[in-house]
Order: structure tokens, then C-alpha cells, then sequence
């Protein structure tokens, strides 16, 4: 696990909800590509449901992380694209089940016309910080 710090509230900014304003640390940087939902051969997973694609989105992310010999708790950064905004409670509540709620990464969300796909709703990409205590 890398040593990462979790600044929720800098002083004189608001506190994020779900998501910290900054975190930094130490180590080997790891940056995975925005993920859809695709599963092991390239087909959509969860055509019209948001849930489900953030589900596999972030089954995605796991995999891809783990190849660089990291995890969701060496995130540091995740940014959400959706083709909707009312996508985002889905993509929070799958968030919420692989990232620890007390050390948030920075978050950004960006609503966009389409993705590379027009059945797909959800992309993510995140930036990880991994080896900072000599794992």
C-alpha cells in the first residue's frame, strides 16, 4: 500500500462529499486509461443501466490496477464522464464499494455528449500512487 494523504478539507475550501480536494504522496505513478463496460471479449455489460456498467467499470479498474501492482487503495484520482448526470448515484454507490469512504481519492465528474460507443453511459479513468513504502 502506498503512503498517500487525504485532504478532505483544505483550509478555507468546503468539504467534498465523497470525495477528498487533494491527495499526495510518494512512490511510482500509475495512470489507467478511462474504462467502459466491457467484459473479457468486448461486449457491453449492462446496455442501458448505469449499475451495472459502473459495476463493471470498476471490475475493470480493479483488473487494471492490479496489473500495475496496485489497488483502489492506492488511488489517488478518479475522473467519471457520463452521458447523463443522473448516472452518478449509480457510479457513487459502486465507488463506495471498493474505495474506503474515510480516504477518498480526488473525484472530478463530466457529463458528455457520447462516448465511443452509444450504448455505453460510463467511463472512468484513475491515477494511482503505488511503492511509496517500498512495496
Amino acid at each position: 500500500m502506498s503512503r498517500l494523504t487525504h485532504l478532505t478539507a483544505p483550509e478555507g475550501v468546503a468539504p467534498g462529499s465523497g470525495y477528498s480536494h487533494v491527495v499526495m504522496g510518494s512512490g511510482t505513478f500509475v495512470a489507467v486509461s478511462g474504462q467502459c463496460a466491457f467484459d473479457e471479449q468486448g461486449r457491453v455489460v449492462g446496455e442501458g443501466d448505469p449499475a451495472a456498467q459502473a459495476r463493471q467499470v470498476f471490475e475493470n479498474l480493479r483488473r487494471c490496477l492490479a496489473a500495475a501492482g496496485a489497488d483502489f487503495t492506492d488511488v489517488v484520482k478518479l475522473t467519471f464522464f457520463v452521458t447523463d448526470v443522473a448516472h452518478l448515484p449509480a457510479v457513487r454507490a459502486a465507488r463506495d464499494a471498493v474505495i474506503d469512504p474515510a480516504r477518498p481519492p480526488a473525484s472530478s465528474a463530466v457529463q458528455v455528449a457520447a462516448l465511443i460507443r452509444p450504448e455505453l453511459l460510463v467511463e472512468i479513468e484513475a491515477f494511482a500512487v503505488v511503492g511509496g513504502d517500498g512495496r
